[in-house]
């Protein structure tokens, strides 16, 4: 049989190796070890490394994917259709829930849109103003980006479970991803620090292209938290990470100007 260090495994599967070492804390990918202590991997850990990331894919979290491993190792496929089933209607309710909010929000952009394209005021745009008098609103409408997942044991003071800090994107993936992020955010006029994470500045007009890439940053990166905040002539985009992930942070979205 074949087998694999850890660098060997991760560079076959596409993946980091600190994301090979967090499926193994986390029990979804065990490694045998060699007489001087380094991880050994046989040919199964590519086929459940596949598992693993069609599971992420659908947006099921480690502890539900940790029991569909168990039902494919010791039962049939029926078993894990049987398993998977409503998982998966409970994913659809979430993407049903976010999409909701994404069409509010698109909307709250095209009533602003409708506004600034009427016939001008004259002189200073002030809050009696076109749009900014059209929204009856003074404070910025939020909209977040991070659904919890439902656990039953104590992972989390708000009973939650933490989302692993784990991206489902292979390397190449990443480095577009990346680049993406970082051609949307140079369009910010202002980054600050915040606890946790980062706040950009950036055009209102910015808006729907931030929360598509947002959202779609969701579903391979569970652990960010994002908020978008839509205010007068301007879009306030916050981004929390756990500690744990702040290197990712700064290689994704930067560090403060």
């Amino acid at each position: 049989m074949t087998t694999y260090r850890i660098s060997q495994l991760a560079e076959r599967a596409g993946v980091r190796p600190t994301t090979l070492r967090f499926y193994e804390q986390a029990g979804l990918l065990p490694a045998q070890r060699s007489e001087s202590g380094y991880r050994l991997y046989g040919d199964d850990a590519i086929e459940r490394l596949g598992f693993i990331t069609s599971g992420k894919r659908l947006g099921l979290p480690l502890e539900e994917i940790r029991d569909l491993l168990q039902v494919w190792e010791d039962g049939l496929c029926t078993d894990v259709r049987h398993r998977l089933r409503p998982m998966l209607a409970t994913r659809i309710a979430e993407a049903e829930q976010r999409a909701t909010e994404l069409d509010a929000f698109t909307e709250r952009l095209r009533q602003a849109l409708t506004e600034i394209d009427g016939p001008p005021r004259p002189g200073r745009c002030d809050p009696g103003c076109g749009f900014l008098h059209h929204q009856h609103d003074p404070q910025p409408t939020p909209i977040k980006l991070s659904p919890p997942r439902p656990t039953t044991d104590n992972t989390g003071d708000n009973g939650t479970t933490p989302a692993p800090i784990a991206c489902t994107l292979n390397g190449s993936d990443q480095a577009e991803r990346a680049q993406q992020w970082h051609e949307l955010l140079d369009h910010a006029h202002r980054r600050d620090p915040i606890d946790g994470g980062l706040r950009f500045h950036l055009p209102a007009h910015t808006a729907g292209e931030v929360a598509a890439l947002a959202a779609a940053e969701q579903q391979c990166c569970a652990f960010f938290t994002f908020t978008l905040h839509l205010s007068a002539g301007e879009l306030q985009f916050d981004v929390h990470a756990p500690d744990d992930a702040a290197p990712l942070l700064a290689d994704l979205f930067g560090t403060p100007s």
